[in-house]
């Protein structure tokens, strides 16, 4: 065995086969995977192996499209041939109209990838699978490239291509250690030697947490028991003369496949079942759990009920086996949190489906830094502190019981809540306030109109429509006030700071105490990867701010560049302080109230920080908008969070003062051009293309990300970002929907929703470059329907910014 290596990837599954073999494609070959056991002893091997193309977010769509190109490769391949069913198509059923616009959704989301989904009415479902009855059926989402594959036999061909690119396999070696040195190396500590590596992959399945503990982390990864059945020949499909398309069913909850001239058939039952919760017998491999066929008997009627074929014909094995699950379902692959040179792809609850591209991407990290999509839906880092196995369990066993029902808009299902909370939380609920959950945080989404208020969730305008427009008139006629919280905020001191924050940011660091500003952060290939408040406090500190979910993402990427000569530190204050925003044109009046400072545009301009007093709680205040109105963030530590809202609500009282939350917010910044952290700012996209060049200064010396963004300037950009004002007053563009033009898909949506203060529905897109121009007509798919759309100036709304200048 090698005793030195670039990269060890732990784990002899999918998830770790695939890591390798793209380890080998990107580059790497002195490479090495070590199993305990034998490839595929874990999940991998009893999986029931189907290969869809159905994503619900273009990434997931573009991995799995690669995974179908790979594995028809390796189906192909004369010297090691993988058994694999592809394109025997699948429906994905409906029984609800709602339903049926989240499939019109996802198949424009998945045009702009080069994937064509088809939306079928009940009858053509019937007529594609013969199995099946029309009751209770709407419909359903037709995918062409539909199959499964075998699992051993596509981990193995893997391996063998790993193998003959360089990289070598090591069966039967457990690891039973992890130490990682000073230089950030380190050695991965076997039964069969040690082996001393750059670079530590996590690809263990349902043992994630046994080689986690060895890193010191934990990962919120929860595994359950998952049961399906092959049944005998039925002669229907036998007399059929083709393969039968695979069924997913969110009405009963199961799904089915062909296997040889039967079906395998499997349950997501109600009443399920976590496991290991406690510990994993080491014996555990090649392994199933007891049967339990009595825990699906209520899921397996819906089953007999949508196909009566199933009813004549017996079975001829089960199979009850860990599959593993994650907080929101999505796989964790990427860095590992607050660790160097460590990854991981765990969590993989379709591995088979998708391994092929979780390696693919996961291997693009690992050699260049970042990946050809971008890949935050995926990142380990997404998940904060709250990520703990009670709430892990939790969402899993919600995320089980609904696997075939996908999310609305603005839905936020209850398992696990509220995990993350302030001393307002529970009077923003008796103000009648609706919460969202952002980064685990209950945030206000609005305030309900009456305590039997309701959304239906859809993706169509609902009832919030009015409520959020009332919201915003308060605001801009008044004052408003909302609480952000879980906010991003490190505290950075020491004499290096602003010269560390000049390198990591492409623009202006402000300097002068007392000023705030806005800054981006690139990539090594001169893409965008963050975006921060910078605060420069009168004693010398400085507050580094973003979005709520980038705690983990945005400490890992300064700490990494913090070089060992330099006099910074970083500390976190994200969870000790939150931010109360008051917005409106008398937002000075009710803060000169509260505060004995003077708050006149002359004495705190624009862009201005202080630390005062609001009432009897500490504040420290920023000029900023978020809204497009005059606009004071008031950060507060938590312990005088209630003391500072109780003062802003008793001035307030003079001046018509209203409580708005998230949902109006995201509104008024549509209308103002501000940008979402990882709906519009992509590390697929450089600043030129992001339109945001004024926060660019190629002359200031040198940054990360300057180089590359130079070379980039030297080609035309394929996309721009552009303001769309769409035509539809039905519904709003939700990110992923393809713009149109001439029947070709040239852009996608990022984000959209309706401009209440300038009457337009808006959206942003990435769009071809040559269509970018202001007054360019497109089209966007929404919901199924081509609705005509203008390119716009930015800002609509107040576009001198005369308004936050006050």
């Amino acid at each position: 065995m090698k005793s030195t290596t670039r990269c060890v990837v732990i784990g002899g599954g999918i998830a770790g086969c695939s890591t390798l073999y793209h380890l080998t494609q990107e580059g790497w070959s002195d490479v090495v995977l070590v199993e305990r056991d034998e490839l595929t002893s874990g999940t991998t091997w009893h999986s029931a192996a189907q290969v869809t193309n159905f994503g619900m977010n273009q990434t997931m769509v573009g991995l799995k499209s690669h995974s179908i190109a790979l594995y028809k490769k390796l189906r192909d391949d004369p010297d090691y041939p993988v058994g694999y069913h592809h394109g025997d198509g699948g429906i994905r059923l409906a029984n609800t109209e709602a339903q049926m616009e989240g499939y019109r959704h996802f198949s424009s989301m998945a045009r702009g990838m080069g994937v064509t989904y088809e939306v079928i009415d009940a009858e053509e479902c019937a007529r594609r699978h013969p199995l099946i009855s029309t009751d209770n059926l709407v419909g359903g989402l037709w995918d062409g490239e539909d199959g499964d594959i075998d699992p051993a036999q596509l981990c193995q061909a893997l391996a063998f291509h790993a193998r003959r690119a360089g990289a070598e396999v090591y069966r039967n070696t457990a690891v039973t250690g992890l130490t990682q040195h000073k230089d950030h190396s380190w050695t991965v500590h076997t039964t069969q030697g040690d082996i001393d590596c750059e670079v530590v992959v996590n690809a263990c399945g349902y043992r994630v947490n046994e080689v986690g503990a060895m890193m010191g982390v934990h990962h919120p990864v929860m595994s359950m028991e998952h049961q399906y059945f092959v049944t005998e020949d039925i002669p229907a499909i036998v007399e059929a003369g083709h393969r039968m398309p695979l069924i997913r069913c969110p009405i009963s909850d199961y799904y089915c496949r062909q296997e040889k001239n039967g079906l395998l058939v499997g349950f997501y039952e109600q009443d399920c079942k976590t496991w290991g919760m406690d510990g994993i017998s080491p014996d555990f491999s090649n392994d199933l759990c007891p049967d339990d066929l009595d825990r699906v008997m209520d899921v397996l009627e819906g089953a007999f009920a949508r196909m009566p074929a199933l009813t004549e014909v017996g079975i001829k094995r089960v199979v009850n086996g860990p599959i593993t699950y994650t907080i929101d379902g999505a796989p964790l692959v990427g860095p590992i949190p607050g660790k160097r040179n460590a990854f991981c792809i765990i969590g993989l609850r379709a591995g088979l489906g998708e391994g092929g591209g979780h390696g693919w991407l996961l291997a693009q990290q690992i050699v260049h830094g970042e990946a050809c999509y971008d890949t935050w839906v995926l990142d380990p880092r997404r998940f904060t502190g709250h990520g703990n196995v009670e709430l892990c369990a939790l969402k899993a066993i919600e995320d089980y019981q609904n696997e075939f029902r996908f999310h609305f808009p603005h839905e936020h299902r209850p398992a696990g809540r509220p995990i993350k909370t302030t001393p307002l939380t529970p009077i923003m609920a008796a103000e009648g306030a609706e919460f969202t959950v952002v980064n685990g945080w209950e945030r206000v989404d609005y305030i309900k109109p009456s305590p039997d208020f309701h959304e239906t969730h859809s993706f169509k305008f609902n009832e919030v429509f009015d409520v959020v427009k009332a919201e915003i008139a308060a605001v801009q006629n008044r004052v408003g006030l909302a609480e952000v919280n879980g906010f991003n905020r490190f505290e950075l001191t020491g004499r290096d700071v602003h010269s560390f924050l000049n390198r990591m940011i492409c623009g202006a660091v402000p300097r002068r105490p007392g000023r705030v500003g806005l800054g981006y952060l690139l990539n090594h290939h001169g893409r965008l990867k963050g975006e921060c408040t910078i605060a420069n406090l009168p004693d010398g500190r400085v507050w580094y701010g973003s979005a709520a979910a980038a705690e983990q993402h945005d400490m890992d990427w300064l700490t990494l560049h913090l070089r060992s000569d330099e006099d910074v530190h970083i500390r976190s204050l994200t969870n000790d302080q939150t931010i109360l925003v008051l917005a409106g044109p008398k937002a000075r009046a009710v803060l000169q109230t509260v505060s004995r400072a003077d708050w006149s545009a002359d004495a705190f301009p624009w862009l201005s920080v202080r630390e005062c007093f609001v009432g009897i709680a500490p504040a420290t205040v920023m000029s900023v908008s978020f809204s497009g109105e005059l606009a004071y963030e008031i950060h507060v530590p938590n312990a005088q969070l209630y003391a500072a809202y109780l003062a802003l609500r008793k001035a307030g009282e003079a001046h018509g003062l209203t409580l708005f939350g998230a949902r109006a917010v995201d509104a008024m910044r549509l209308e103002k051009g501000f940008l979402h952290w990882k709906s519009d700012i992509l590390t697929e996209f450089d600043p030129y293309e992001t339109g945001l060049e004024r926060f660019v200064r190629l002359d200031k010396g040198d940054f990360i990300g300057r180089d590359a963004l130079l070379a980039r300037q030297a080609e035309k950009p394929d996309k721009r970002l552009v303001t769309l004002h769409v035509q539809g007053e039905t519904a709003p563009a939700h990110g992923g929907a393809s713009v149109m033009r001439d029947g070709k898909v040239v852009g996608t949506v990022t984000s959209g929703d309706y401009g209440h203060r300038v009457g337009m529905n808006l959206a942003y897109a990435f769009v071809d470059a040559a269509l970018s121009a202001e007054g360019t007509d497109l089209a966007i798919d929404i919901i199924g329907t081509l609705t005509p759309a203008r390119v716009i100036a930015p800002s609509p709304y107040d576009p001198g910014m005369t308004l936050p200048r006050g």
